[in-house]
């Protein structure tokens, strides 16, 4: 703005003092000058939004780029979870299965009771992984949601700055058309 005031009282100060001899080829040259003035402050205008919207997108990009990580970590730790009970209750079922086995298979009435308090103790295990595994699974389609939208989130605002992106590209075919 401060250069464009300066050119203009430069051409003004030096342009003739008397009206009369200012010329017609004069008058359109400047009027063509201050044209071109006030095109290039829209433009710059036009820049400094475009690059304080991109500035802000980037950061809320940036931002959620967080909100999906730490989405995802907790996604991971619900599977492991899940994956380490799928394991312990397999675990449990093949001794409950090998010690059922050797129930039959016991000599005295002392091991025949020993095996029989396995027995309910692995069935006692089994009963109360079951409704952990239930609620992780409940956990983990609660965080597989989240992750979903978090991701949707991120998506959109990358969205968003390809359209800033072309709108700016656009912007600049434009400028140097009308050159």
């Amino acid at each position: 703005m401060l250069r464009a005031t300066f050119l203009f009282l430069s051409l003004v100060s030096f342009a003739p003092s008397s009206p009369a001899q200012t010329s017609d080829p004069q008058t359109r040259t400047m009027e063509a000058l201050l044209s071109e003035i006030r095109q290039l402050r829209q433009d710059l205008q036009a820049a400094a939004t475009a690059t304080r919207k991109a500035q802000i997108i980037i950061y809320r990009l940036h931002v959620q780029a967080g909100a999906v990580e730490r989405a995802t970590e907790r996604l991971e730790h619900v599977r492991n979870g899940l994956a380490q009970m799928e394991s312990q209750k397999k675990y449990l079922t093949e001794q409950l299965k090998r010690f059922e086995e050797m129930k039959d298979q016991t000599e005295t009435e002392q091991q025949r009771k020993r095996v029989e308090e396995n027995i309910l103790e692995f069935k006692a295990s089994l009963e109360t992984i079951g409704p952990e595994v239930q609620e992780l699974e409940a956990k983990r389609m609660e965080l597989e949601t989240d992750l979903r939208t978090e991701q949707a989130k991120w998506d959109r605002l990358q969205d968003e700055l390809d359209r800033l992106e072309n709108s700016l590209g656009n912007s600049a075919l434009q400028a140097s058309d009308r050159r």
